[in-house]
């Protein structure tokens, strides 16, 4: 088979070495995802959301990678019926691609969207999440799927924060960062700026602060449309952001917990204005 050909039943497999593989390897790294404007997507449930983006037009799936495993069928043929390349790879070289310790076998290129926080804001959402500097992918990726199911209309990074396309983030995010808008700005200052232009209360969530998530929840607060605003997993948000913000409130902790990780409180917080927000 040369590469650059559809793989088909009994052609010979790409290898770790063959072009399109080394190319793809590159996305692992965040300066290969910029440069080449695209990032990788592992798995079945990742993967099924992705081709379902590309068939809406709201994503291009640029190529499909797969083992030839009988469960992988399905996805094979969905991409070429989108018109997707695909190509049978290696056991091995499905590995190279893959930032897990027991590769799935199944991997997307996909375009990197390059949606902007005006654009992310523009449907003027009523919820939305904003990640100051944090810094570990994983808790990136749970919050964009707790935003996911709360209903939110947008994700945005904000600072010197992690990849939300990274490989680890990608998969925590389970195929929901295909469902709303992802933005990023370097300036934590116009990001927020950006949601006060849109209409939302800016709040923040800081474990010392004086008024607690009940208290919003009983005084109406909490209906109102919010941006909620989440620091980093060490250092939690900083004074210059905190002083930009409508208010700050902490999760009450009614056990002998001593905090909540960053994912969970963002899902604690996220939920209670999803909820006021729909009564």
């Amino acid at each position: 088979m040369t590469e650059g050909t559809s793989s088909r039943p009994g052609t010979t497999p790409l290898t770790e070495r063959s072009s399109r593989v080394v190319v793809a390897r590159k996305l692992t790294r965040r300066a290969g995802r910029e440069k080449a404007g695209a990032f990788l997507v592992e798995g079945a449930q990742a993967v099924g959301e992705a081709l379902a983006a590309h068939g809406t037009g709201a994503l291009r799936v640029r190529e499909l990678f797969h083992t030839g495993a009988d469960r992988q069928a399905e996805f094979a043929a969905a991409a070429r019926s989108g018109g997707v390349p695909v190509h049978q790879v290696t056991e091995r070289a499905a590995a190279s691609l893959s930032e897990t310790v027991t590769p799935q076998g199944l991997v997307a290129v996909c375009d990197l969207p390059a949606t902007s926080v005006a654009d992310a804001l523009a449907a003027r959402p009523r919820l939305v999440a904003v990640l100051v500097g944090i810094s570990d992918p994983g808790n990136a990726g749970t919050v964009v799927r707790v935003s996911d199911a709360a209903g939110a209309g947008a994700v945005l990074f904000a600072g010197d924060a992690v990849d939300a396309y990274g490989g680890k983030a990608v998969r925590a995010s389970t195929g929901s960062l295909f469902h709303l808008p992802i933005a990023r700005d370097r300036s934590a200052g116009a990001v927020l700026d950006a949601c006060r232009d849109a209409g939302l209360r800016l709040v923040g969530a800081d474990g010392r602060a004086p008024a607690d998530l009940d208290a919003a929840a009983d005084d109406g607060s909490l209906a109102r449309p919010t941006a909620w605003v989440f620091g980093s997993e060490a250092h939690g948000l900083p004074e210059e952001v905190a002083s930009r913000l409508d208010t700050t409130l902490r999760v009450p902790l009614h056990g002998r917990a001593e905090s909540l990780n960053l994912a969970t409180a963002a899902a604690v917080c996220l939920y209670a204005s999803a909820r006021a927000q729909r009564r």
